[in-house]
């Protein structure tokens, strides 16, 4: 009896790998036009979201107010992360 292992070549293995782990050049595209604009939205949101800070420390924070501080200290701190890279050539 033969096995099973034996009758598909390792080559086709190999080759469907690397077909499966490069994706095609349309994929490629496809990800830099939704990631383009997610990008720039984000850079562009972490440049002027410091300036919401200002009304809120100048009246001091109480109450819920540190809780609206904190939330655009996270917001900010995501908008960074995501729009970090927007005006990098590839």
């Amino acid at each position: 009896m033969s096995n099973s292992s034996s009758t598909v070549p390792r080559e086709r293995f190999a080759r469907l790998r690397e077909v499966l782990e490069t994706p095609p050049d349309s994929v490629r595209v496809g990800l830099k036009l939704v990631a383009y604009p997610i990008q720039f939205v984000a850079f562009w949101l972490a440049v002027a979201l410091p300036f919401l800070y200002l009304p809120l420390l100048y009246g001091g924070l109480s109450g819920g107010q540190a809780t609206v501080f904190g939330s655009l200290l996270a917001l900010n701190a995501a908008a960074l992360i995501v729009g970090h890279g927007h005006s990098r050539t590839d």
